[in-house]
């Protein structure tokens, strides 16, 4: 094809030439046979002319990378030539990774061979790229290039890339410095990138597309900066939203609007006020030309809501709103966008019991509250529920006398005693002393909370809205008939109930009980009581303080025996006295006589 085009020229260039040559010789001395044989150079002239020959011929060699240049580009096919003299067909797709190839480019190409069965030229581009593919990715790396790959396919956590030749992995999160949501998007499409990984054992290659962006983005980002001011107005895409706040694309740079600075009004989530993707006006508050932070400002292009509040509002007037936040302390009521008043829980109602302001309210409640105070310097209003209804405890001693019996709903049970509601926001305390004249361990062993009781007005404290109330007197006091019937002294038949190591239960007639401490428990054969067992006992102590009875056995018997044997030293001792006063009488008698006789001796002898 060309090649024989060249060829023809030249040879009709050296028939030429020939002709000229010849002109000057003598036709009897010209070499026909010479000239017939194609031989019409001689010595130098001969070797110059086929050395000049061979230059103009291309040197083709197999299995090597040559440069090529594009004559001629297809849909299917590109024609490229190399040294100018030979031509072959590449497949398009070699060339897919560079949309922007066009004739005149130079490329390499791989020389597969240099003549097929129809004596064409065989190239290939991607054998070309392949060959010297690595060394280029190291290069590019070493050098931090900007290089061109084309996206292939999607694959999990990203995507594969052919950068030179090499499949490159692009991790999703190296795409764009915004999220991607649909990542399918890239495939087919040539991007520029930056080779940020190798791992030259395993031939791993690493691409940012991510990368390059934020380095344009720092370049706009530090010279937007340079021109910002506080105050300034500027317009954005809201790019990101998250929990705290909204991200602000100001055209390649972001910026920040915290959640407090979306609305003057309290915000649960930014996505109440702004969308994905909106175009909105937003003012610079501050900026870090160091940390390259820029804060922004939603609600600041409004005026502020207390600003434009009823200059006549005033402490005591009645307002509407809606809860929209509670607090275990109180809960807040929004009046107006960007308003808000609190009303403490000590407001909420006149109900002594409420403690928690989610016992009462509940976000989104729409409300009617009384102002209580307002201060527009600091921007506080104080409200109050309760005082919209009639405070129940103005006139309580009229409506409850003291010494009266109502019916109280049991609220509340504790370890010291009952709360009971008269009615509502009027509450009283039964202590666990006055709910029953038996001793009781806890509360709940009589009433459970929702029971109805009967109470008995005991006292009150209006001021801290404090009542007493008392349950077992409406029943009369055992114990005024334990006195009577179990005298101290008395004797009565009881049953042993129970045994600790202390002493013993006894179940005395009618349901009473008392108590014998271990010593007293044994019995005249000088065996100890058990239990279950039916003995007299001694009523030795009734302790009306604590209701208790305390009890003897050993008494029952002992006493009787000090009592006899008291009797029995009684008739000794008046017995050893009537014998001693018989010998008194015996012995005075005796000296009696002896002084007689001795006065008879005497006067014998004189």
């Amino acid at each position: 094809m060309a090649e024989t085009k060249e060829m023809a020229a030249v040879a009709a260039e050296t028939q030429t030439k020939a002709q000229r040559l010849n002109a000057s010789i003598p036709p009897e001395q010209f070499d026909w046979d010479s000239f017939e044989g194609g031989d019409i150079y001689e010595g130098t002239d001969r070797a110059t002319i086929e050395a000049a020959y061979a230059e103009t011929l291309n040197k083709v060699v197999e299995n090597e990378v040559v440069e090529g240049e594009v004559t001629e580009i297809g849909k299917r096919e590109v024609i490229v030539t190399i040294g100018g003299k030979s031509e072959g067909v590449i497949n398009a797709n070699d060339f897919r990774y560079n949309p922007d190839l066009k004739v005149g480019d130079k490329v390499e190409v791989y020389v597969e061979s240099a003549e097929d069965k129809k004596g064409q030229l065989v190239l290939s581009h991607r054998k070309a790229r392949a060959f010297k593919s690595w060394d280029r990715v190291n290069e590019a790396y070493e050098n931090d290039e900007v290089v061109k790959g084309f996206v292939k396919t999607r694959t999990k956590g990203g995507m594969i890339v052919d950068v030179f030749g090499v499949e490159a992995f692009l991790p999703g999160s190296q795409i764009d410095i915004k999220p991607i949501r649909d990542y399918d998007q890239f495939v087919g499409q040539t991007v520029d990138f930056k080779i940020v990984k190798i791992n030259q054992e395993f031939r791993n290659v690493v691409v940012s597309h991510k990368a390059l962006l934020e380095a344009e983005q720092e370049s706009k980002r530090a010279e937007l900066i340079s021109k910002l001011e506080k105050g300034q107005v500027l317009e954005g895409v809201v790019k990101n939203i998250t929990n705290y706040g909204v991200f602000v694309d100001l055209g390649g740079v972001d910026g920040l609007i915290h959640i407090t600075d979306l609305s003057w009004g309290r915000v649960g989530h930014p996505e109440e006020i702004v969308k994905l993707d909106e175009q909105i006006k937003v003012v610079v508050l501050d900026f870090n030309e160091q940390q390259k932070r820029i804060a922004l400002g939603l609600k600041q292009l409004t005026a502020h809501p207390w600003e434009s509040l009823d200059p006549d509002l005033k402490a005591g007037d009645k307002v509407k709103g809606k809860v929209i936040l509670i607090a275990d302390y109180g809960a807040f009521i929004e009046i107006v966008p960007g308003v808000e008043g609190l009303v403490h829980v000590s407001e909420m109602s006149w109900s002594p019991r409420l403690h928690s302001a989610q016992e009462f309210l509940k976000v989104g409640d729409e409300v009617e509250a009384q102002v209580l105070s307002i201060d527009r310097e600091a921007r506080k209003i104080s409200l109050g529920l309760k005082q919209l209804t009639e405070n129940p405890w103005e006139n309580i001693r009229a409506k409850y006398p003291v010494g009266s019996t109502q019916k109280a709903t049991v609220r509340n049970i504790t370890n010291f005693g009952v709360f009971a509601e008269l009615e509502d926001g009027v509450e009283g305390l039964i202590h666990i002393s006055d709910l029953s004249w038996n001793k009781i361990k806890h509360p709940s062993e009589m009433v459970a909370a929702g029971d109805q009781i009967d109470v008995q007005i005991l006292d009150f404290d209006e001021a801290g809205h404090k009542l007493s109330l008392g349950h077992k007197q409406l029943t009369k006091n055992p114990w005024d008939e334990i006195e009577e019937k179990y005298p101290v002294g008395s004797t009565v038949e009881g049953t042993i109930a129970s045994i600790t190591d202390k002493g013993a239960s006894i179940t005395l007639e009618g349901d009473a009980e008392g108590f014998a401490f271990t010593r007293e428990l044994l019995k005249e054969d000088g065996k100890q009581a058990v239990a279950g067992e039916k003995l007299a006992f001694k009523v030795v102590e009734l302790r009306r303080s604590t209701r208790r009875i305390l009890l003897s056995h050993l008494r029952t018997y002992q006493e009787v025996k000090e009592k006899a044997a008291a009797a029995e030293a009684e008739n000794t001792k008046k017995a050893v006295k009537k014998v001693q006063a018989n010998v008194e009488k015996t012995t005075l008698g005796d000296i009696d006589a002896l002084a007689a006789l001795k006065s008879q001796f005497e006067q014998a002898g004189k």
